[in-house]
Formats: C-alpha cells, sequence, structure tokens
C-alpha cells in the first residue's frame, strides 16, 4: 500500500492507494509546530481508519510547499512505518520538465498537478489550481511545465478583505444567488466569486493568446474548483484528485 501526503499550506491530504487504486482520502490541517509523535499517531490513526495496518504501508511520497513541517513528517514516517519517504523535489524522477530561471525554486504542487496531467489528460494544457493561492501552470505536449500565473486564492482573498475593512466581515464562499445582490454577505460572495471567474477567463485566454495554443486543455483542481468548474465555460475538466495520482504516478517513476 502507498501512502501519498500532499501538504500545502492550509490542508494537508493524506491519500491511501492500492496499485492505482485509489483507497481513502483523507485532510486534515496543517498546522506548525506538531512533534515527530504527533504526525506519527496522526498518520497511525489514518492508516487504521483505512483498515490498513502501518507494516501494510510499503511506500510513502510526500509533495509539501511548507518546509517548516518537513523534518516532523518525514522522522514520523521513518520511526512509526519505518519507511523512508520520497520526497518530491530535485533529484526525483517526475516526467515533467521544468523550464524555468532557476528549477529548483519550481513548487512541488505545480510539478506534481503536471505529472497527473500529462499523463491522464495529455498535453498540452493549462492547469488552474484553486488552492491558498490560485495558479495557472501551462505545460506542453511533451509535459513540459513552460510556465505559470500565480494569483491570490479566493479564501485568502477573502481573508485580506475582512481583515483590512472594518465593515467587512467573513462569509461563506459560495455563488450568490443572483449577480445583482442586496444583502452584505451576497455582496462580497458576489464580488469574490465572480472576480475569480473573470481573472480565470481572461488568464486563461491570454494564455492561450501568448502560447499559440488554442487546442489546449483546461484542467481545475483545487478546494475551489468544483465551484468554479461548473460555472467557467473555459474549463474542460474538474479533476479533485489530481495531486493524488500525481504523487502516485511519480511514485510509481521511482520505486515502481
Amino acid at each position: 500500500m502507498l501512502l501519498a501526503i500532499d501538504i500545502s499550506n492550509k490542508d494537508t491530504t493524506l491519500a491511501t492507494f492500492k496499485g492505482e487504486k485509489l483507497r481513502k482520502l483523507y485532510r486534515v490541517t496543517t498546522k506548525t509546530p506538531r512533534t515527530t509523535d504527533e504526525y506519527g499517531v496522526l498518520f497511525m490513526d489514518i492508516i487504521r481508519l483505512s483498515n490498513a495496518r502501518a507494516e501494510d504501508v510499503e511506500g510513502i511520497i510526500i509533495a509539501s510547499v511548507v518546509p517548516s513541517v518537513m523534518y516532523p513528517v518525514t522522522n514520523a514516517c521513518r520511526r512509526y512505518f519505518h519507511v523512508r519517504p520520497l520526497v518530491v523535489g530535485p533529484g526525483v524522477k517526475t516526467g515533467v520538465k521544468v523550464r524555468a530561471n532557476n528549477p529548483r525554486e519550481t513548487g512541488a504542487d505545480l510539478i506534481v498537478n503536471c505529472a497527473a496531467a500529462v499523463e491522464l489528460y495529455g498535453g498540452p494544457a493549462i492547469i488552474v489550481d484553486y488552492g491558498t493561492a490560485t495558479s495557472f501552470t501551462l505545460m506542453l505536449e511533451d509535459g513540459t511545465l513552460d510556465s505559470v500565473i500565480i494569483a491570490p486564492g479566493i479564501q485568502t482573498s477573502l481573508t485580506s478583505l475582512s481583515t483590512q475593512a472594518s465593515m467587512i466581515t467573513d462569509v461563506e464562499i459560495r455563488k450568490p444567488k443572483h449577480v445583482l445582490p442586496h444583502e452584505t454577505s451576497e455582496c462580497i460572495q458576489a464580488g469574490i466569486v465572480y472576480s475569480t471567474v473573470g481573472s480565470t477567463q481572461y488568464i486563461v485566454r491570454k494564455m492561450k493568446e501568448a502560447s499559440g495554443l488554442h487546442n489546449v486543455k483546461v484542467i481545475a483542481t483545487g478546494g475551489f474548483g468544483k465551484m468554479f468548474a461548473d460555472e467557467i465555460d473555459e474549463i474542460d475538466f474538474f479533476d479533485a484528485l489530481l495531486p493524488q495520482h500525481g504523487l502516485r504516478i511519480i511514485y510509481e517513476k521511482n520505486c515502481g
């Protein structure tokens, strides 16, 4: 059994795989600091919820954009599962070429998404990841990660708005009932949701124009991806499990 751990700024997802089949997926808050033993107990509990035992875990792969948690997380994997985890980073086979002045600075989350996209959908593709940040990744036909646009995420934008503007409170992020709302909460929802819709449409269109790849697939993922995939015609596919399958694919390339 493979344990795939995806650590983002807000959430950490833990997926268990048997071959190519996803068995279970769990989401916990990314919290610092946690000790090695706290992570170990958390991971063990999740394995038990998957109706498995620690010794059933034959491999572990980790992608992280939060460096501060990596020591206790990797140490917990070694101590509790007696497995040295594969960490997505320089020297790991991913099937993704990175076109950047300094490829080592490219986030593991972007690489994992591309690894899944090239295998599951083929290139070229634009991957829109609605997370803490909203990222737009252009992947070429051969799997090259060509370029990335990074914008504030929808929750990040809302949090900034509610903390900086005295009369604006935090609200549930969802599509408002009407594009011309009259209640304050829906006014905020309309602004946050429709500004994201508009910026997605504009950025995707400009990326297609600049690259000359007008037949490019657009794949959405991330916590708010489903909301926008339903709303935006430019999005061709929504794949909530794109990062998890990317981790599985990278693990197979290195340890399969």
